[in-house]
């Protein structure tokens, strides 16, 4: 696999399956690139040439103590695509990677890309503000925080439980996934880790909204408990012009691997439209 430097060399762990038209997809937190197993499997043999990759503090990447912001990481985003020389390419965020394609977008422009995709994406905004009052209230975030300081492989045992809608109607996944989850969250930096909630709990992403310029389709579940689908997907619809939503009934934010087939199926139609 590639091993691709960023502009302060740290160095991102690349994944790159099959060929025919690129698609990068970028992983959700506190996860790596093995998460798209479903999506990269699926896509590849559906003739797409496939590229993932861990996030700089994440899986097998380099765990710089700095750089867990969206401005750093839609660079290093940049930095994957102009590496592999990336053309008319397809950039699908899952959860946080929502934000480096949305930052992507105003940064670094849409002149290699041909579409977009936002997955139980964070973007435009989590936070609760005066101007975004059903968003999510500061305290859950630095919850979040405590609980990873104090015992992060517990916190990380009960988070997936509700990632996957564990007990719920619309989601539900096998111990083993809970168990492959929670070792990618154990290979992560725990420094990434905590400046990545920040990252995605505080970055308000609603001005880059303007800059997406190629069709997009935005995929969330209605029974989302992580990122709500009011203050995310349905805003995000809103706000990128064209946008498509589709909306998942009753689907938990792990819905790459509740829902995979109907994903899969999903992005392959609109990516090879």
């Amino acid at each position: 696999m590639p091993i691709v430097k960023t502009a302060d060399s740290t160095e991102l762990y690349v994944k790159d399956w099959g060929e025919g038209r690129p698609v990068v997809l970028i992983h959700g937190w506190p996860l790596n690139a093995d998460s798209w197993e479903h999506q990269a499997m699926a896509l590849t043999e559906a003739g797409f040439r496939v590229i993932s990759y861990d996030r700089r503090g994440f899986g097998r990447s380099g765990q710089p103590f700095r750089g867990y912001d969206y401005d750093t990481m839609s660079d290093d985003l940049s930095s994957v695509i102009s590496a592999l020389d990336l053309r008319d390419v397809s950039v699908v965020g899952f959860s946080m990677g929502g934000g480096e394609v949305s930052r992507y977008m105003s940064r670094h422009g849409n002149a290699r890309l041909r579409q977009a995709v936002l997955v139980s994406s964070i973007a435009p905004f989590m936070g609760k503000a005066d101007d975004n009052p059903d968003g999510v209230d500061a305290s859950v975030f630095q919850g979040m925080k405590d609980g990873i300081r104090a015992d992060r492989p517990q916190f990380f045992q009960d988070f997936f439980t509700g990632f996957y809608g564990n007990g719920t109607e619309g989601g539900g996944v096998s111990d083993g996934m809970l168990h492959w989850t929670w070792s990618m969250a154990m290979m992560a930096s725990p420094k990434a880790t905590l400046d990545c909630v920040d990252a995605f709990g505080k970055t308000d992403l609603r001005p880059d909204m303007a800059a997406f310029e190629v069709p997009t389709l935005v995929i969330h579940g209605t029974g989302d408990e992580v990122v709500p689908i009011d203050v995310a997907g349905r805003q995000a619809a809103k706000m990128i012009d064209g946008a498509e939503l589709k909306e998942y009934e009753g689907a938990p934010h792990g819905l790459t691997a509740t829902h995979a087939e109907k994903l899969n199926a999903d992005l392959v139609l609109f990516l090879k439209g």
